[in-house]
């Protein structure tokens, strides 16, 4: 699956390509799956996530870096149905989080809110939740809740999670198909702590007071996946997307994966960003062998302005609907007229005897954007001429894999990106990120 987003704004991990589209697919699934239903408290969840992150952006040219060490602890909700033709629930969240090591001359990671006085706060919070129901394999939310729709989705990049308010309906009722509706009218980013929050087109600056959008996801026989979604950002745009997964198996430790993404997007109404008429695509292809998995990925933007999302929140901090390749963890290489490849290693130690081990190394190089085309509107001026960018990743991540501690993970990510202004610069950034889950039951 493919995501777009604004070159400057640093991105949330993706997933490798053989997982993606089950990975996606599986959230927008669980907890629906079955009309089976043994009771509102027999089949409820509860859990909680410790998460502990270290965030370091150094930044060239005379901007402030960006760094801080902070601590969340994220508890999760989630009710059974009551017994009935149709089942009633309930999904709830607190979030608490804390500063272990932050400063006012080193804000703007994401990860703590940022008071009056430039400093970032000692801790904050939020709660909230949905109400659900269920008729046979259909569901109907409303209320505060994670979207993971590729044209409608939040970002899990930094600390705390997004949330957006509204409405959401899934429905399973065709074995291997999944339909999902949402209509939402609010959101919160990862450092606020109300609920009436904008809802933003990222790279635009521009706000809309809602966002529909409908789509489904279809499994066919022999390893294919397809996806179609459709979204309005009320007086800004329409936006359509449309995925295609392939996973061929060659031989018991070896397969070949193909995923296709595409996204269409095109002004709307008062068109309060302007004109936009942008198509994104991109393809990459993965060979696994063994332990070993080697991708290459291809990028392009058609159009005179960047690929836009949604943002969230009283900032417009970016969201996550950018199904895109080469959108990595800082750059999304989307700029106007952008040309990116992709070169991939992943690594996993299982196979040589070190289960939960796992090593990747990527390298993305995008050149060709042109923004000069666009002169009026919210996306005039951002970018130049034949702007360029390249951007090299690695990571390194363990989960323990029995014992006390097990299902604790630590997650090492190093990033070194270089471009024109437009793109973001030069900034090296590491991440080190701990999370424990615990399931109270």
């Amino acid at each position: 699956m493919l995501y777009f987003s604004p070159a400057r704004v640093e991105r949330h991990a993706k997933l490798s390509i053989n997982t993606v589209n089950i990975a996606l697919m599986a959230t927008l699934m669980s907890g629906y799956a079955s009309a089976e239903n043994n009771g509102f408290v027999e089949d409820s969840k509860l859990s909680i996530l410790a998460r502990n992150y270290y965030f370091n952006t150094d930044r060239a040219d005379g901007r402030s870096n960006q760094k801080d060490w902070s601590q969340a602890f994220i508890a999760r909700f989630d009710s059974g149905f009551t017994q009935g033709t149709v089942g009633f629930g309930a999904d709830l969240f607190a979030y608490w989080g804390l500063k272990l090591d932050a400063g006012s001359g080193r804000t703007g990671t994401g990860n703590l809110p940022v008071g009056d006085d430039g400093d970032p706060d000692a801790e904050y919070g939020r709660a909230g939740g949905s109400v659900k129901a269920r008729i046979s394999e259909t569901v109907l939310r409303y209320g505060q809740m994670s979207p993971n729709a590729p044209v409608f989705a939040q970002s899990v990049s930094r600390l705390m999670p997004q949330t957006a308010t509204g409405f959401h309906v899934l429905s399973r009722e065709i074995d291997q198909l999944a339909v999902e509706a949402g209509h939402f009218t609010s959101g919160t980013d990862q450092v606020n702590t109300n609920q009436d929050g904008e809802l933003w087109a990222t790279y635009a600056l521009v706000t809309t007071p809602a966002v529909d959008y409908a789509g489904a996801r279809y499994t066919l026989a022999d390893g294919i996946n397809l996806a179609a979604y459709a979204s309005r950002f009320e007086d800004i745009w329409h936006q359509y997307y449309v995925n295609t997964n392939y996973v061929m198996p060659l031989s018991p430790a070896q397969s070949l994966t193909f995923d296709f993404n595409l996204y269409r997007t095109l002004d709307t109404g008062s068109a309060k960003a302007g004109t936009i008429d942008t198509t994104a695509a991109g393809m990459q292809v993965a060979y696994k062998v063994s332990s070993h998995t080697f991708t290459a990925a291809y990028q392009q933007v058609q159009g005179d302005q960047p690929f836009d999302y949604v943002g969230f929140g009283d900032t417009g901090r970016s969201g996550g609907s950018i199904l895109l390749p080469n959108s990595v963890q800082y750059s999304d290489f989307n700029g106007p007229g952008e040309k990116s490849w992709q070169l991939r290693y992943d690594l996993n130690m299982a196979g040589y005897g070190v289960p939960g081990l796992t090593f990747m190394l990527r390298h993305l190089r995008g050149r060709d954007i042109d923004g000069t085309h666009s002169t009026q509107g919210a996306y005039a001026h951002k970018y130049g001429q034949g702007d360029e960018e390249f951007e090299t990743d690695a990571e390194a991540r363990y989960v323990v894999q029995a014992g006390p501690a097990k299902d604790l993970s630590v997650r090492l990510r190093l990033a070194w990106h270089r471009g024109d202004d437009s793109t973001g610069g030069a900034q090296d950034q590491v991440r080190v990120i701990t999370e424990y889950p615990f399931d109270i039951f």
